[in-house]
């Protein structure tokens, strides 16, 4: 296969070339990692989305789509969906909230199965994120699966983190603050047409002041009807003002070696087949898992 040819396709923006490319890095063709050896180094910005089940992740990235494309840019998404243990497919049911865009010459939307990848992300997102960094974009969206605080994984990859929550959240705010919250740039709080909303909202501000002593920076919190398109102009706003303020040096290194770490973990794992353990702890009948496991060291 030609990649230099294909990464010239991607470049050019023509949209079944990047979803070619992202099927052979998902599927790990033979030689993709020459394609992404050859990418070219970018500073495309990543927005991260995510947050607890039914928070309306899926709505608040469609009515922050519209707002970028109203400002004339372009946009390319990543959802990710939970997928069947033992099939690895994934319900796409919260595609349907963003039909418009398909067509849309300046969107281009991809959903990712987890495919058994804890983290609400899926095991290839890296590899994916910085192949779209090579497109014509403006910003990347990625919206993980909402599964609780082991999304935490989503600052490794963003460069700005939106978590999602909603007045209902109450008391469970304090059970996700040792992971969840703790990964904030921005908080949203969607749905905040809902009783006891603007409670919620003053709670959470409240929950964070021993944040900002600490860390010397204000976590906005932005309140949003994102089915209405309500407060969605100000989580822009709020966005763009973080992307202006250059990431410090420490911080660029941190999610660097975070990115490095995960991915020589999955080097090291490759020869590892989840089949071939299935099998073998079906053959012999373990029940202790840990001197099973011993083996592989």
């Amino acid at each position: 296969m030609n990649w230099q040819y294909l990464l010239k396709r991607i470049q050019q923006g023509d949209q079944k070339a990047i979803a070619r490319s992202i099927s052979l890095i998902e599927n790990e063709i033979q030689g993709y990692e020459e394609l992404l050896q050859s990418l070219p180094v970018s500073h495309i910005p990543v927005i991260g989305i995510t947050g607890p089940p039914g928070a309306g992740k899926s709505t608040l990235t469609d009515a922050l789509i519209g707002e970028l494309v109203k400002q004339e840019k372009k946009v390319a998404v990543l959802c990710v969906d939970p997928s069947s243990p033992f099939n690895l497919g994934a319900l796409l049911g919260d595609r349907i909230r963003m039909s418009e865009w398909y067509n849309n010459p300046n969107v281009f939307i991809r959903s990712l199965a987890t495919r058994g990848s804890l983290g609400g992300l899926h095991p290839k997102i890296i590899e994916i994120t910085e192949l779209l960094k090579a497109a014509p974009v403006d910003y990347i969206i990625v919206e993980t699966v909402g599964v609780g605080q082991s999304e935490v994984e989503i600052a490794g990859l963003a460069d700005v983190t939106i978590v999602v929550l909603v007045p209902e959240a109450g008391d469970e705010v304090q059970t996700m603050k040792a992971g969840l919250m703790e990964i904030a740039d921005i908080f949203v709080v969607n749905k905040s047409d809902r009783p006891d909303a603007d409670t919620f909202y003053r709670n959470l501000r409240s929950m964070l002041q021993p944040a900002f002593h600490a860390t010397a920076l204000e976590i906005p919190v932005i309140k949003t009807i994102a089915s209405q398109k309500r407060g969605i102009t100000e989580l822009h706003n709020a966005i763009s003002s973080l992307l202006k303020h250059s990431q410090s040096t420490e911080k660029r290194f941190r999610l660097l070696a975070d990115k490095a770490y995960y991915l020589l973990q999955k080097h090291r794992m490759k020869d590892i087949n989840k089949e071939e353990l299935l099998a073998a702890i079906q053959k012999e009948n373990i029940t202790n898992v840990y001197s099973f496991i011993t083996r592989f060291y």
